[in-house]
């Protein structure tokens, strides 16, 4: 025990003396597989065994004191390290690049649009789109056993069938109309859902931006007036347009408005089915049965409306092939577009 005592002391004088040694050699040393601390336990089978407890006692409370030196040896070391890290660092050095986000292409689309009608007086509104029946078909003039009524165009809500998955933002207009706020002068952006095959040309959901315009005395000169001033910004001047006759419920007359393709310039490709021209909207002037029930009164009010998707003015515009590249999110895709407006 006597020896014991002495070996302890002796350790101790050499390590309160270690002020300036590493901290990984010094734990070599003392605690390693094979360090002084281990060994001088294996000392424990020479104390007699009346003192065994208070041997035990002091080894553990030595192998405590040798722990709490090799902290503050290894706390040394790591301040040191972390000093001379800074002292090397070099501020004058270009930072690392950060990469930029971009914008969705649609969201570009969506925000021109906007842009452009906005400056003809045109405000913003939106509506849910989850929709009942009356906004999203029956106030537009569409008669029960209407095509666009059948499940194989709509998502109806399996609980309700009386609610549904708008098919148009033309409900948006409906509820405008509702409010009786004449004049009105609206577009109405948003998403929407039909049932279809998804391919190149067509997706389950995608976007729309529809527009109205009600007052005394509007015509159908206003309406196409209004187009080609949305289409000459949208895509420039050269761009030739034309409108064909066409039947939608909600409107009468009605007309769909083609613009000469700006992928192969009119000569004739697979966007545009050989024919040089691709269709971006349809038009017409509200019908009076449409007025009559939004509490509108179609003798002393007409107006006209129109409806585009955008998804098809983003692939003209950007020359895109496959409508399903915008909601891939393929990063490779979207990166194109950074600084795009």
């Amino acid at each position: 025990m006597e020896q014991l005592l002495q070996q302890i002391k002796a350790y101790k004088q050499e390590i309160a003396s270690a002020n300036g040694t590493d901290a990984e050699s010094f734990r070599i040393k003392w605690l390693g597989t094979k360090g002084l601390v281990k060994a001088i336990m294996g000392e424990m089978k020479n104390v007699a065994p009346d003192k065994k407890k208070e041997a035990g006692q002091l080894l553990n409370e030595f192998k405590l004191y040798v722990e709490n030196r090799y902290a503050e040896l290894h706390a040394v070391s790591e301040n040191n390290k972390q000093q001379a890290t800074n002292d090397q660092l070099d501020l004058s050095l270009p930072a690392d690049p950060m990469s930029l986000g971009s914008r969705h292409p649609i969201s570009l689309v969506r925000n021109r649009i906007i842009s452009i009608f906005q400056r003809l007086g045109f405000a913003v509104a939106e509506g849910p789109e989850i929709e009942d029946d009356w906004h999203n078909f029956t106030a537009l003039n569409l008669p029960e056993n209407h095509p666009a009524r059948d499940m194989q165009d709509t998502f109806y809500i399996s609980q309700n069938p009386d609610w549904l998955l708008r098919t148009h933002t033309s409900s948006v207009q409906v509820r405008e109309m509702q409010k009786g706020q004449l004049p009105i002068r609206i577009i109405c952006p948003g998403r929407v859902y039909r049932n279809e095959t998804i391919s190149a040309r067509a997706h389950c959901f995608f976007h729309q931006v529809e527009g109205l315009y009600i007052a005394e005395n509007v015509s159908f000169a206003d309406l196409k007036q209004t187009l080609y001033f949305f289409v000459q910004e949208m895509f420039g001047k050269d761009v030739k347009v034309r409108f064909r006759p066409s039947y939608f419920p909600f409107t009468e007359p009605s007309a769909e408005m083609d613009i000469s393709c700006l992928i192969c310039g009119g000569e004739g490709c697979s966007v545009c089915k050989k024919t040089g021209w691709v269709e971006i909207l349809g038009c017409g002037m509200v019908h009076p049965n449409v007025l009559e029930n939004c509490g509108i009164d179609p003798n002393k009010y007409t107006g006209f409306a129109f409806g585009m998707g955008i998804e098809r003015i983003t692939m003209l515009k950007y020359q895109i092939r496959d409508l399903r590249l915008f909601s891939e999110n393929d990063i490779r895709f979207l990166d194109q577009f950074t600084g795009a407006v």
